[in-house]
């Protein structure tokens, strides 16, 4: 009796265990992927957040050094979208602040304190070239002029315009032609030629917009006027 009761005990223990084993081993896989689920889902947010590239001022692609100003520029599309200007993260010059229009987009900036000081287009296809000519020889020394064409900015240009613009530091003014992209950063007073100067050809079998080319875009970083 005593040996079949020991035999009995053990059979239903080692049947306890079996149940216990396998209960165990379905929780177990369960609970395993349980939190998995739960460790995972703060992990890939985490690497989200993590490799979500910083944001910098005017959306450029990297930061400027101190004493520099940031800017962003293009020239329009066509005639349908107009030029945009940003300095310091500040949208200067768009089509949604609705002060851009056919012709050179300029706008004029302080040399030392990034401020703006004054923007304006000039239509150089339809008016006369004059109060173009007469708006760039009353820049004040020390000032950021930043330029975008934006249609057209170049059939009224004349000889004196260009060399009023050359004179700010552009370098392809001379070339600029009819329906031409083109932006341009420089200033009044700058001593040498500036490094912020794109165009693109108004060519016919190049064109990305029929009669246009394509817009031309550029970001950088000016220096600071210093005292």
């Amino acid at each position: 009796m005593k040996i079949a009761g020991i035999i009995k005990f053990a059979i239903a223990v080692a049947g306890f265990l079996v149940i216990f084993y396998t209960i165990s081993q379905i929780f177990g896989i369960k609970l395993d992927e349980h939190i998995g689920y739960i460790f995972a889902r703060p992990a890939a947010e985490t690497a989200v957040r993590v490799t979500k590239p910083p944001r910098f001022k005017c959306g450029t692609a990297k930061p400027c050094p101190e004493k520099h100003f940031t800017f962003k520029m293009a020239s329009g599309a066509a005639n349908v979208v107009g030029p945009k200007i940003c300095v310091n993260d500040n949208i200067l010059m768009s089509g949604v602040k609705n002060n851009v229009g056919r012709g050179i987009n300029i706008a004029l900036v302080n040399g030392k304190t990034g401020n703006v000081v004054d923007t304006k287009y000039f239509d150089l296809w339809g008016e006369d070239v004059t109060p173009f000519n007469e708006f760039l020889k009353k820049i004040p020394d020390g000032t950021v002029v930043l330029m975008a064409t934006y249609d057209d900015g170049a059939t009224k240009l004349n000889s004196e315009s260009r060399k009023l613009i050359a004179n700010l530091g552009s370098t392809s003014i001379n070339e600029l032609s009819f329906r031409d992209n083109w932006v341009f950063a420089g200033g009044k007073g700058i001593k040498t030629k500036s490094p912020f100067e794109q165009r693109i050809k108004n060519n016919k079998d190049t064109n990305k917009y029929e009669g246009w080319p394509e817009v031309v875009e550029m970001e950088g970083c000016i220096p600071q006027k210093q005292d």
